[in-house]
């Protein structure tokens, strides 16, 4: 496979497993609804972020949209475009080093994008997990090639055409560059292709044309003939009731002999009218029909749509060339599970957010979202603010009522690394902060429950016990009370028959002992993966 290389790359292919992680910090007031409800927005860094979101989230997500910079070179709108922000600058300037100097303004995309997609890549779900990449002409080319490296071009279906805008720009010197384009990568297409259910579909409201009902419990159903163009070799077919059938002329059987005993045997085939006719099922269609890659205008709307919105939502020109409600929504209706984690790590005005809440709202689906936005002004008073608008009802700019779509969010911000720079734990870390990293880093996985538990068995993964003693968790409020595995502490542990991996400030176990119980230990800090 083909593989494209730029100045920077040997720096940063690598760069996301030396992020360290950092602690995330709620900000009740800036909170809206339910906090505890699973919808969230992080203010900070996206690759500072999202490593620290990890062990919340990897293998969770079943769907990540993503619209990062176009890196046109505009600098003058409020989310620089030109991969140039002074948080940009100074973490290339530390990854890269030197060769920072040497960058082009497509060096320096690439070096920001590529560890990104890295860890974007670790929050999908193993199987069902799509990722949805919005770019425009100028690095197009680019993003197919490390999406293909990262995500693997075998996980790649399409790359979606939209048309943005419906007037022609008055910057055009010679085409009318209107056009943008989403590339749709699985994290593993193949599984799609098994489990057609759960494949990317565009569901087709079609219940008008299913109009019985047996209430046997397998729904609406329409009736199909027995008989299509060119498909079986011409048979006739006797049915236990004795009743004779063959396709009539100048048609064939629409299905094998095999398959038609098999509808005979589930009570699928139903004798009315002059042929034998067989049950159709709403439900065996309602995954719909393959997408469109040419997006249809009159489905997604157009970045005019977006900025309308959002001006209806905030007043003033608060972003500039949002996305449409409607084309996130087109997007979020491909994935069957209408409970899934949505991720947007560049989240800009919040539109993903907000395409959430309406299509939750439009067909009682369940679905979460988790918006990361790096400048802290856009974050407070564009994606909050939306966010709570819509949640909770706003005023538009002709003064009337818009409903309150429902949900809310937690706001955090990106708090202090876990470990200092002499790689101990900090001092304000908490027992939960330190569970959910200690499980993640030593599973790969992160905690099955929403809520640490208040128990050194922090968990079980895969026939292995974790354990943590840590911060006095056995109930010792001295200095490093209980962090150390001794005899008692020991006994005092919550049984757990099987392999046992304790994290402990050190142990007074012999070898044999430990060897006995089935333990290793994992001294903290350590063997405690810092980054």
């Amino acid at each position: 496979m083909p593989t494209l290389n730029w100045i920077g790359k040997e720096a940063v292919v690598n760069h996301h497993h030396q992020v360290p992680f950092h602690l995330v910090k709620d900000m009740p007031d800036l909170s809206v609804g339910d906090p505890g409800g699973g919808n969230l927005i992080v203010q900070g860094d996206n690759l500072v972020a999202l490593k620290a979101l990890l062990p919340y989230y990897a293998g969770q997500v079943k769907c990540i949209y993503i619209d990062p910079p176009y890196n046109t070179g505009n600098e003058n709108w409020i989310y620089n475009d030109n991969v140039n922000s002074p948080l940009i600058r100074d973490w290339l300037g530390k990854t890269v080093g030197k060769e920072t100097e040497d960058l082009s303004r497509h060096d320096k995309w690439l070096c920001m994008m590529y560890p990104r997609l890295q860890l974007l890549r670790q929050f999908l779900h193993s199987e069902e997990g799509i990722i949805f990449v919005t770019i425009d002409d100028m690095e197009i080319s680019n993003l197919r090639f490390i999406m293909n490296e990262i995500f693997g071009e075998q996980n790649w279906f399409a790359t979606l055409v939209r048309r943005s805008m419906h007037t022609v720009r008055n910057s055009s010197k010679d085409f009318n560059l209107n056009v943008d384009y989403t590339l749709v990568y699985g994290r593993n297409k193949a599984w799609h292709g098994e489990n057609k259910e759960r494949y990317i579909r565009i569901p087709v409201d079609k219940t008008e044309n299913y109009p019985f009902n047996d209430g046997d419990g397998k729904g609406r159903y329409k009736l199909d003939p027995l008989s299509a163009r060119n498909f079986y070799t011409p048979y006739e077919y006797t049915f236990n009731n004795g009743i004779k059938w063959s396709a009539s002329a100048g048609r064939y059987p629409a299905y094998s002999q095999e398959t038609l005993t098999d509808m005979e045997r589930e009570n699928r085939i139903v004798f009315k009218g002059k042929e034998p006719k067989v049950k159709r099922y709403l439900k065996d269609v309602q995954v719909g029909q393959p997408p469109n890659a040419l997006l249809n205008p009159e489905d997604v709307g157009f970045n005019s749509h977006g900025t309308t919105l959002l001006r209806d939502i905030l007043g003033g020109g608060a972003f500039a060339q949002p996305k449409p409600i409607e084309f996130i929504k087109h997007l979020l209706t491909m994935i069957q599970d209408k409970n899934a984690i949505i991720l947007d790590s560049f989240a800009g005005s919040g539109t993903t957010g907000h395409a959430v809440l309406s299509l939750n709202k439009q067909d009682g689906g369940n679905r979460k979202f988790i918006l990361v936005e790096m400048e802290p002004n856009i974050a407070r008073d564009i994606t909050a603010e939306r966010m709570k608008r819509v949640a909770e009802g706003y005023t538009n700019a002709k003064g009337e009522k818009v409903e309150g779509l429902g949900g809310g969010f937690r706001f955090c911000q990106l708090g202090e690394p876990l470990f200092d720079q002499a790689g101990k734990i900090r001092e304000t870390v908490r027992f939960a902060d330190l569970a959910r990293h200690v499980y993640f880093t030593e599973t790969g996985e992160p905690l099955p429950r929403e809520r640490v538990p208040n128990s050194p068995l922090i968990g079980i993964c895969r026939g292995v016990g974790i354990y943590l003693l840590f911060n006095g968790i056995l109930g010792d409020k001295s200095a490093n009370g209980g962090n150390i595995l001794t005899r008692n502490i020991l006994a005092q542990l919550p049984k757990f028959d099987g392999q046992k991996i304790i994290y402990c400030a050190g142990s007074l176990l012999g070898a044999k002992r430990l060897q006995a119980e089935r333990i290793l230990v994992r001294q903290t800090p350590y063997e405690i993966k810092v980054s």
